[in-house]
């Protein structure tokens, strides 16, 4: 009669690991808004050099447009990192167990 692999005993959480990968997300962000304010200015820039003249709600809207959307892009791509680097991705490969099995 075929037998089941037992379950192996779950480790606990490595918050080290956890914190090293949270502290370098966080000084990615940090750049990251750093950029966004640089890459955001450029274009108004760039609007101002069309020759149109800009009203207060293009440039605000301009702003806030190009800025956010850098962030976001950035922020998400940094998540999928900070998933890997915190070992979130091994536990659901694993189907929430850790185990020595690759799906």
């Amino acid at each position: 009669m075929p037998r089941h692999d037992p379950v192996p005993p779950r480790r606990g959480p490595d918050y080290e690991r956890a914190a090293v990968a949270w502290a370098k997300y966080r000084k990615f962000m940090a750049r990251m808004i750093l950029l966004s304010v640089i890459v955001a200015g450029l274009a108004i820039a760039w609007l101002a050099l069309s020759g149109e003249p800009l009203r207060l709600h293009m440039v605000i809207a301009t702003f806030a447009g190009v800025a956010l959307m850098v962030l976001v892009g950035t922020g998400l791509m940094g998540l999928v990192f900070l998933s890997n680097r915190t070992g979130h991705d091994e536990d659901a490969a694993h189907g929430g167990q850790d185990d020595d099995r690759h799906i």
